[in-house]
């Protein structure tokens, strides 16, 4: 496990098979930095490492979840400095760790998550939202396309027109509207936030690890497939998850009717 006190822009911590993540600038509303990009990066590679880890929460210290790419990072740049470079080596790398780490990843989004901190949030396979969240896609009121996997993951979530909508206007999403659109699975008061997350949290670690990720690698892969394809793919994966220890316990427990004691392997 890397050691804390090697981080400097984020807090790393594990307990009880959960490893939680906090971005933590708050006096920036956690704005992101290539320094943040890299630190985020190396504590992903652990959570994909390490057994013991079954779920991660990542989520913002303070009034904010992520106010998104910090400008003032590149008001010093040369003029050979390329954006498209700077995405490659840090955001892409983070929103693919994310998707492939096979293990579910919950985003606690308790403030506003904007441009490349949206692409975080979304990156996750669960966001739950504070009744104080807010989205804002915030690409167009810079003049920039969007990225992060932010179109990507729009477009899937909530559709192409509403994903424009929201690109071309950068607009502020409330909660509970980002609720109605389906960009997060649940809304609940600030004050219930961490208590509601620690509960999700706590039943993903104690699952079937191997089969939430195989679950996940599915969902990643039949976006691209056809019907057929897809059926063949699940296939494939099924003939993994029945070779699992956490299969063969599953079945016993209930034909012992009892509650099943997963081990993650």
């Amino acid at each position: 496990m890397p050691d804390q006190s090697a981080f400097e822009t984020i807090l790393f911590d594990v307990a009880d098979g959960i490893a939680t993540i906090t971005l933590n600038r708050p006096e920036r509303l956690n704005a992101l930095t290539t320094g943040m990009a890299k630190e985020l990066l190396a504590a992903l590679k652990t959570c994909a490492r390490d057994d013991a880890i079954r779920c991660v929460v990542i989520t913002g210290a303070g009034r904010g979840f992520s106010a998104g790419q910090d400008l003032a990072e590149f008001s010093q740049v040369s003029d050979d400095f390329s954006v498209a470079d700077h995405l490659r080596r840090g955001y892409n790398r983070l929103v693919l760790a994310l998707r492939e780490l096979e293990k579910p990843v919950i985003a606690v989004v308790n403030g506003v998550a904007a441009g490349a901190g949206l692409g975080l949030a979304l990156a996750a396979d669960m966001r739950i939202a504070s009744d104080r969240a807010s989205f804002v896609t915030a690409f167009i009121g810079i003049g920039l396309a969007p990225d992060s996997g932010v179109s990507w993951h729009l477009e899937r979530l909530i559709g192409p027109a509403r994903a424009f909508e929201l690109l071309a206007t950068g607009r502020k999403v409330t909660a509970e509207e980002a609720l109605r659109l389906g960009l997060v699975n649940q809304v609940v008061p600030a004050q219930e936030l961490e208590t509601t997350v620690s509960a999700l949290a706590r039943q993903l670690a104690h699952g079937p690890t191997r089969s939430i990720g195989l679950t996940k690698r599915v969902l990643n892969k039949v976006a691209t497939l056809t019907l057929a394809e897809a059926l063949e793919y699940e296939a494939q994966i099924q003939d993994i998850a029945i070779r699992t220890a956490d299969h063969r316990e599953g079945v016993r427990a209930f034909l012992e009717k009892r509650p099943p004691q997963f081990s993650g392997k």
